[in-house]
């Protein structure tokens, strides 16, 4: 029933689809990138608990610990339209395991979601608009991972869009995964670009908080995860960040249609 009654709460066109989910540290070095490895073990655990399917695209290992950078797929029935929730800025705050002085750190990491985009949907994406680098993929990956160079960089030299795919032996199934991730980024511009058009016709929307911090994860000096943009408060850090964060979603999916009159 709780799962019928999220579903009724999405009405976006693509909320149906698979999802792309990208996580990238804020300035901060190893303690930012922890921290958005913290994230992506958080999303992987949140897929596995609703049966979805999840493949690592891309990751760019830390040079201490944690990511410098991430791209999932996670492919199940709305998928995107839920983890289109999580996109924002989040906040972790704790004592850092880095630091010897045990001080107290502010921890940044932004989260991006597309929603892949199969079939035609108007992108047209040209061959001489792309250029397609080669590279030795980094990382585990099992023996043959780092004898040839499968893995694939594609830029979009119109817009500067860079989307990289090491998670395949074959180079031809890499570039295949990033010319899709690089369709579902070019479709999430054009979205963009309505949307802003649209804003400058209906003025600005203030409820529109893209890149601003969305929740906060507090392990020191009291342990409290806070959206704010719902108020929702849970006192158990650890569970939230195994992965359930569906309340989290559920209360933003309400408020997001309290605003649209639903």
């Amino acid at each position: 029933m709780e799962s019928l009654e999220l579903r009724n709460l999405l009405s976006g066109s693509m909320d149906k689809n698979n999802a792309i989910l990208t996580i990238h540290p804020g300035a901060g070095g190893t303690e930012s990138q922890d921290w958005a490895q913290m994230l992506m073990r958080m999303y992987l655990r949140w897929a596995e608990r609703r049966g979805y399917a999840t493949q690592i695209v891309d990751l760019q290992p830390g040079d201490e610990a944690g990511i410098k950078g991430t791209t999932i797929t996670v492919s199940g029935d709305y998928s995107y339209g839920y983890l289109s929730c999580e996109a924002g800025v989040h906040r972790l705050v704790r004592i850092s395991p880095f630091d010897a002085n045990k001080r107290r750190h502010t921890s940044f990491a932004a989260v991006i979601v597309y929603p892949e985009i199969e079939g035609d949907i108007g992108i047209e994406i040209r061959d001489e608009d792309i250029k397609m680098d080669t590279y030795r993929a980094s990382g585990a990956g099992g023996q043959h991972v780092n004898k040839t160079s499968s893995a694939v960089r594609l830029t979009h030299v119109p817009t500067g869009i860079i989307v990289s795919c090491q998670n395949e032996r074959s180079q031809h199934k890499n570039r295949a995964m990033a010319m899709k991730v690089l369709k579902a980024r070019l479709y999430d511009l054009e979205l963009k670009a309505q949307e802003k058009k649209m804003e400058d016709l209906v003025g600005d929307k203030k409820d529109i908080a893209w890149g601003r911090q969305i929740r906060s994860y507090v392990l020191q000096p009291y342990r409290l995860v806070k959206d704010h943009r719902t108020g929702i408060e849970v006192g158990n850090v650890d569970s939230v960040l195994d992965g359930d964060i569906d309340l989290f979603i559920k209360e933003f999916l309400k408020t997001k249609a309290r605003k649209s009159g639903r």
